[in-house]
């Protein structure tokens, strides 16, 4: 079987459906199937060897440039198609903020509008690649933030088509009115032509179905999987370490490290022995953000026991940061749909302390690794963590339990052996 996997940059940054769609394609080509991931707006960024094709499809700055400059449209694709080369893209996504949904709405708006928008060359060039050369039994979009394409794929591709919702409504809501509810609109009719929907989580099956109006009987659960390798820490070599919470995912104040920050500073306050260690992308739009959060805990006494080590290059670097915390908290503001730094934590037998919302409900009954807590409540966190911080015992248990559990339901095979099971028989299974 041939799957093709259109996925989407992250514009420099280690992009959790990034990472998923890489780990995707690699067991599936293990497993024997041919796939072909290819890449749109910017290359990806992954931690393990990247599987992406060349060359990358709707590159961010011509997809800019046709929507802001009208005239750049007529230039003769070939005069401009070396704006897409990964290393000038690479240079583009460093120098340039995080992409902002506030500012990027009107973009994300004629990038829906697919071959009746400014970007149809593109496009055009997408559909004509997949139907004509690749040829595959099966097409996956990773997002629905990319579904203009679909309509011009179907004039080039009889095969059945399928898309990844993990996350798309995280930008949405950042949209102003009444950009929002257009991108919604135009996203909902157009995804109607989608054979079915993969998803994480009974959840987000649920909750993104009601959010784009899509039928619900047309979505299917695909577990997600990482890849374990690296992933060897025990609970056992913190041992006579400083109690250290960590955090591990983007800068963003949908992250919620402003509430980790309070609860922290509370926490510090009763045990001022413990430690808080964050990592993740910071964009520069975020910076200040940050810079916030760090004077809360120097108002409290607490900025001598943090340390952000920014966003770690390689997969051993991350798996020291997860080796050097006793328990992950990511206390989130949207409802996370995956909750991969979760799975991560506990592959190195670190529990979690996360808000009982989302897919970490999902998370804990699978894994037994953690303690759940109510959302937007500092006090909750500083609570669960006390308890934690007292009994030892606890943590090793929770960490070897969650350690286990993910090994055997979240591996790269199981996520496999599901794919194919679904895209053979193509039913619901969640």
């Amino acid at each position: 079987m041939h799957i093709a996997i259109i996925t989407a940059g992250g514009a420099g940054m280690f992009c959790g459906s990034c990472m998923h769609d890489n780990t995707w394609a690699r067991a599936l080509t293990e497993a024997g199937c041919e796939v072909s991931l290819l890449p749109t707006y910017t290359p990806i960024r992954v931690d393990e060897e990247d599987q992406s094709e060349r060359p990358i499809f709707l590159g961010g700055i011509n997809v800019y440039l046709d929507y802001r400059v009208p005239l750049w449209q007529k230039i003769p694709r070939g005069l401009v198609r070396w704006l897409d080369a990964a290393w000038v893209l690479r240079v583009a996504s460093s120098l340039s903020s995080r992409n902002d949904a506030h500012t990027l709405g009107d973009l994300a708006l004629a990038m829906l509008a697919g071959e009746e928008g400014p970007q149809r060359r593109e496009v055009d060039e997408l559909a004509q690649y997949v139907g004509r050369e690749l040829k595959p039994d099966v097409v996956i979009f990773s997002n629905a933030l990319i579904v203009g394409a679909l309509r011009r794929l179907r004039q080039e591709f009889d095969g059945r088509v399928y898309c990844t919702l993990q996350g798309d409504d995280v930008f949405l809501d950042m949209l102003p009115e009444p950009t929002k509810q257009k991108a919604i609109d135009a996203i909902s009719e157009r995804a109607q032509e989608f054979d079915g929907y993969f998803v994480h989580s009974r959840f987000y099956r649920e909750y993104i179905s009601q959010y784009l109006s899509l039928p619900e009987e047309r979505f299917h659960q695909l577990p997600l999987g990482i890849d374990l390798t690296g992933h060897v820490g025990q609970p056992e070599e913190r041992s006579g370490a400083p109690f250290t919470i960590g955090y591990f995912a983007r800068i963003a104040p949908e992250k919620g490290l402003h509430l980790l920050a309070e609860a922290f500073a509370k926490f510090h306050e009763k045990h001022p022995d413990a430690r808080l260690r964050v990592g993740g992308h910071l964009s520069r739009q975020d910076r200040p953000y940050l810079n916030h959060a760090v004077k809360m805990l120097k108002s409290a006494g607490a900025a001598g026991a943090f340390e952000y080590i920014g966003s770690p290059p390689s997969r051993a670097e991350k798996v020291a940061f997860y080796r050097s915390i006793d328990v992950l908290s990511v206390p989130t503001q949207f409802l996370e749909p995956k909750g991969l730094y979760v799975l991560e934590a506990l592959a190195n037998g670190r529990p979690f302390v996360q808000p009982r919302h989302g897919a970490f409900v999902e998370l804990l009954e699978a894994t037994g690794g953690g303690r759940l807590v109510e959302p937007n409540d500092a006090d909750a966190l500083v609570n669960a963590w006390v308890d934690l911080y007292h009994d030892a015992e606890t943590r090793q248990s929770l960490g070897r339990t969650g350690q286990i559990n993910v090994r055997e339901q979240y591996n790269p095979q199981v996520m496999v052996e599901a794919t194919l099971k679904l895209l053979g028989g193509d039913s619901w299974d969640g």
